[in-house]
Formats: C-alpha cells, sequence, structure tokens
C-alpha cells in the first residue's frame, strides 16, 4: 500500500488548487480521478474564456443554508488573490458586465497555472481511476482500479450532479454518508426552466426573442436577460433564479425594468391619443412579445385615449408583473451547478474539515455553497481549495 500525506478525489478546480497548495507546504500529494483529463469543467467554461472570478464576490453571491459559511474560505483566498496569480502567470484578462473577469486567450492558460505548482511539487495525478472503497482506521485506506493507497488526509472534490455527460456522480455525497454526515437536499441550478401544456405552445412563438427583464421569486431578484426558447425561458436572468425556484412557485417579471410604464402610458395618450395600445407597446417590447401579451392577458385594442383608468392600470400591473409558473427545470443535463450538498454545519469555516472526522476535507461544488452565475462558483472552488489545501 502506498502511502501519501494527502489523497485528493477529484481533479477540477477545487482539487486541483488544493493540490497545489498542499504540495507547496511540503505535503506528498496524490489526485484522483476517473475522467480521462484534468479540468474538463475548467476548459469548457466561459465559452472556452473561462470566466474565472468576479470583482464584486461576497457572501451575499452565494446560496447556502449558512449564509455566513463561505466568508471564511473567502477572507483567506478572495478574487483579488487569484487575480494577482493571474496576472503573475502572465495571463492576459478582461473585464465584462457585473464584474466578471475572463481570460483573453484560453481556459487552457487557468488550467496551465493550477498544474504549475502540482508539476513543481511533486503531485502525483492518477486519471481514470475508480474510487472503489474507503475506511478509516489510524488513517484513511483507499481501494482504486489502480492500487491501494493511505492517507492522513482525504479531499473530497468531486463536484455536483450537473452535466452529467461531462463525468458528473453522487460520489462525493456518497462518501459524506458514508461517514454519518448531514447532506442539505441537492437541486439543479443555474438551469433553463421549462413550460408544458398551453403555455409552452403560447411561448414557442417567441423563441429566439431576449430582452432585459427584472425577475423575482422567493423574495430575490436579477436584472438581466431573459432568452424565450422552445422549451421554455433561458438567459442570465432566469439562470439566476433558476437556483431560488421550486416546482409550483410562480415567477414575477417586469418586463420593463427602470421604465414608469403607468407615466409613460399618461405621456403616450397626451401626445399619441389615437395610436392603438399595442402599436404603442410595440415601440419598447418585440412585436411578437405584444402580440401575444394582447392574447394572454386581454389587453384591449383600443387607442390609448380609449382607454380607462383601470385598463391602463391592468395594462401597467401586467407588463411590469407578468406571472409565469415553469412546470420544470431542464434539470442536471444541461444545469451549470448543483444547489445543495455537505451541510457546512459538519464543516470547519476555516480549513473546510469535517468536525465529527479529523482529516476528511470537502471542498468546492460537492458542498452546500453554491454561487450566482458569474464567476462566483470558480472563486468558491479556488477559496475553499486553497483553505483545506493550507490545513490538509
Amino acid at each position: 500500500m502506498q502511502t501519501y500525506d494527502v489523497i485528493i478525489i477529484g481533479a477540477g478546480a477545487a482539487g486541483l488548487m488544493c493540490a497545489g497548495t498542499a504540495a507547496s507546504r511540503g505535503r506528498s500529494v496524490l489526485l484522483v480521478d476517473h475522467a480521462d483529463k484534468v479540468g474538463k469543467k475548467i476548459l469548457i467554461s466561459g465559452g472556452g474564456r473561462c470566466n474565472f472570478t468576479n470583482h464584486y464576490t461576497s457572501a451575499e453571491n452565494f446560496i447556502s443554508q449558512n449564509p455566513h459559511f463561505c466568508k471564511g474560505a473567502l477572507a483567506r483566498f478572495s478574487a483579488a488573490d487569484f487575480l494577482a496569480r493571474v496576472e503573475a502567470h502572465g495571463i492576459a484578462w478582461h473585464e465584462r458586465d457585473h464584474g466578471q473577469l475572463f481570460c483573453d486567450h484560453s481556459a487552457a492558460d487557468i488550467l496551465d497555472m493550477l498544474l504549475a505548482p502540482c508539476r513543481e511539487h511533486g503531485v502525483r495525478i492518477l486519471l481514470q481511476t475508480e474510487v472503489q472503497d474507503i475506511v478509516k482506521e489510524n488513517s484513511f485506506q483507499l481501494t482504486t482500479s489502480q492500487g491501494d493507497f493511505s492517507c492522513s488526509s482525504l479531499v473530497i472534490a468531486t463536484g455536483g450532479l450537473s452535466i452529467p455527460k461531462m463525468g458528473a456522480t453522487g460520489f462525493g455525497i456518497g462518501i459524506a454518508r458514508l461517514f454519518g454526515l448531514n447532506v442539505v437536499t441537492q437541486e439543479a441550478g443555474l438551469v433553463p426552466l421549462r413550460f408544458t401544456g398551453h403555455e409552452q405552445e403560447a411561448l414557442q412563438s417567441l423563441a429566439g426573442i431576449s430582452l432585459q427583464v427584472s425577475i423575482r421569486c422567493s423574495k430575490k431578484s436579477f436584472t438581466e436577460a431573459l432568452l424565450f426558447t422552445h422549451r421554455g425561458i433561458s438567459g442570465p436572468a432566469v439562470l439566476q433564479i433558476s437556483s431560488y425556484w421550486h416546482p409550483g412557485e410562480m415567477l414575477d417579471i417586469n418586463l420593463l425594468p427602470g421604465l414608469d410604464l403607468a407615466e409613460w402610458l399618461t405621456r403616450q395618450t397626451s401626445e399619441h391619443p389615437n395610436m392603438r395600445l399595442d402599436n404603442a407597446l410595440a415601440s419598447l417590447l418585440p412585436k411578437r412579445l405584444v402580440q401575444l401579451l394582447v392574447l394572454w392577458l386581454k389587453f384591449p385594442l383600443l387607442p390609448l385615449q380609449q382607454l380607462s383608468d383601470k385598463q391602463q392600470q391592468h395594462v401597467t400591473d401586467q407588463i411590469t408583473h407578468w406571472q409565469l409558473k415553469p412546470a420544470t427545470s431542464e434539470g442536471y443535463r444541461t444545469a451549470e451547478v448543483t444547489v445543495g450538498g455537505v451541510d457546512t454545519c459538519e464543516l470547519s469555516s476555516k480549513t473546510m474539515q469535517a468536525t465529527r472526522v479529523p482529516g476528511l476535507y470537502f471542498i468546492g461544488e460537492v458542498v452546500d455553497v453554491t454561487g450566482h452565475l458569474g464567476g462566483f462558483n470558480f472563486q468558491w472552488a479556488w477559496s475553499s481549495g486553497y483553505a483545506s489545501g493550507l490545513d490538509a
């Protein structure tokens, strides 16, 4: 049986960060993954440019039953700390909307940066390796398809359930349960939402339309782009709210955020009294959407000057609070993240170590910490990986 100080299961963003950090401290490290390549999600993220962090990272950008848990790791290794490494490695980057940071050239630059300390400090990487059994006596003992190994520190960095075609499994959750740790129910997050029946048929006519909206659910709201698809709705606004939405809940959508629609209608009535309502609205919204709203919400096809105050109020209310109830999400097949995971009550917020199982660590997406869209999930991977790597 080969012995290492640290064995990390999962060679994604969090696992690579942990491996490089631990090895830099002089720890002997084995990194194991069932995939045939390291960092697969890094390479495909951000359209191949990797949205590697966000300038505005804070605890408010994460979902967890304990909203304060992520603060410890984020303080130990911040977005600014990761950006400093990017610049020290000579990686060109740029900022997009809402503080999102991307590589100028390729996500492979980030992967190369993460692998550099692993190479320098002798991390052993075993790919296409199945972990078949784990037991703990004085140390952790692993039975794998590549042989038997032992370690004093075992780090689980196996990710969530999203995008199973990339190799996602519930392995990490299984390990948590094996050692008696509580798990918060998992759900698909950052995922398109779907409709069925009459609503799906009606919304199909809008496929391809994108517009800026404000979308609200469960007391949370986001103002970003919404995209109508053949199956339902997607786009940044929908992906963001999907992490908070549960089946049966209604979405409240303002199709004209930033506009006082009541005041606008009053002004248009004064300036264009004979303009019909649908034509007026078509100056603000895509024509196909206006046509659907007229039928769906029973808007009167009258000149503006003939609208009663009650009718104007109805139009205003419906456009600024359009109520839609999705049937379901598209699930893990297209979800970018998994909401839920290993209960943070079981872990140290400083080191990510399981408080009831010394030497066992959980990092990255397998933990009940889920970021919003925009580089926050990668930052959680870097921060939690670094925090565990300093301790394991």
